[in-house]
């Protein structure tokens, strides 16, 4: 996001003076470099959000970028598979609002031999290909994004850790362990810090990101046959993640994941990832309490999925009853920076907030990754109103 931001900016205005600070040494440490390196589609969005705004022309200024820069990818489409009775209104509510975002050539899949069209190993009752969704490593892709930034005239800060942001009446003080920078405007978008950020200098934002670790599974080589693209279920509509799922990736292999647990770090890639610290600000956080109370069902599923190889096996099994446990290798986890307000509310939409001196992305949700141009050339947008 914010290396999409920096170079939309000097794509608007080349004399801009652009300067991207990072507190690791490379870039797409964190949530980027440890996703699913999905290309998303849109097809699950409201229409009208700004995911859905964002998703699709992100997705076109993607694909474009990709193509230019000679980044592998491959639109090798998905589907989205119900098992039960019950999915399938929520199955037909996702065909809809992909055909009102613009999707073309959607097919709904009806009966068992139409999945198998697609997917030979799938079992399901009903499903929907997406033939727009596609794979790419999202860390290429910022290496790339910093790259031609550079190129552009943009600079790159590796290894400086913000410490303070200093409002003035004209400009803006950014400190970090190693210079001290002065600016116009600053734009955060820090992922998993984003909140701390933005609480720098703008203490009324009522919102703590709670650090979710996705975990996956890898399929053995000979195993890799029994996927041919990417397999989804029906998500659950009350909780804001995608469920457990196939996903070919473009290197080579197959991932099977993630689920969602909480992680005990924001940095928490492993069960023994513990900072004290951080996991007492999430759990005396009032929405963190009402998220337990209203989900704590789902959260026992994860976490007993987490801990136990065969409920992570069971859950993948309903898509592909083939699946053995011996044929899981452990793979990598990524941590999923969620916004979550006072109130309990699991932000699932991009939170975006103004200020003179300061834009906050204090929310950005996938498909963050794919909307990255899009949502970079709306934040350029703003930022050129303050230039």
């Amino acid at each position: 996001m914010g290396l999409a931001t920096a170079l939309q900016l000097k794509t608007q205005n080349q004399n801009l003076k652009v300067i991207v600070i990072e507190k690791e040494p490379v870039v797409a440490n964190h949530q980027t470099g440890n996703n699913s390196n999905v290309i998303h589609s849109g097809i699950y969005y409201k229409p009208g959000s700004l995911k859905a705004k964002n998703c699709i022309n992100g997705y076109n200024l993607l694909i474009d970028f990709l193509r230019k820069n000679e980044v592998p990818f491959s639109l090798c489409g998905k589907i989205i598979v119900a098992t039960d009775e019950k999915e399938l209104p929520l199955l037909k509510t996702i065909f809809d609002r992909g055909q009102q975002n613009g999707l073309q050539n959607l097919k709904m899949l009806t009966g068992s031999q139409q999945l198998k069209e697609y997917e030979p190993h799938v079992a399901g009752i009903a499903g929907i290909h997406v033939p727009q969704t596609g794979i790419v490593d999202y860390r290429v892709v910022a290496e790339k994004y910093a790259e031609v930034l550079q190129r552009k005239g943009g600079e790159l800060r590796l290894g400086e850790k913000v410490s303070d942001i200093r409002l003035g009446s004209n400009n803006v003080t950014v400190v970090t362990q190693k210079s001290t920078y002065t600016a116009k405007l600053i734009v955060n978008c820090a992922g998993l810090y984003s909140d701390k950020i933005a609480k720098l200098t703008s203490p009324k934002i009522d919102v703590k990101i709670i650090p979710f670790r996705g975990e996956y599974y890898k399929l053995r080589k000979e195993k890799e046959y029994l996927v041919k693209t990417l397999i989804y279920p029906v998500p659950d509509p009350n909780f804001p993640f995608l469920g457990v799922h196939f996903t070919t990736m473009v290197g080579g292999g197959v991932e099977c994941g993630p689920n969602a647990v909480l992680a005990f770090a924001r940095e928490g890639y492993k069960k023994s990832d513990i900072n004290l610290s951080e996991l007492t600000e999430t759990l005396t956080w009032p929405g963190f309490r009402k998220i337990v109370s209203k989900y704590w069902r789902t959260g026992l599923g994860e976490i007993h999925r987490s801990y136990s190889k065969a409920a992570f096996t069971k859950a993948l099994q309903k898509l592909m009853p083939e699946i053995r446990e011996e044929d899981l290798i452990v793979g990598g986890a990524g941590v999923r920076a969620q916004a979550c307000d006072r109130t309990g509310g699991l932000l699932d939409d991009f939170m975006i907030v103004e200020d003179k001196q300061v834009i906050n992305v204090c929310n950005a949700p996938s498909p963050a990754a794919t909307s990255s141009l899009a949502i970079g050339d709306t934040v350029a947008d703003w930022a050129k109103k303050r230039l």
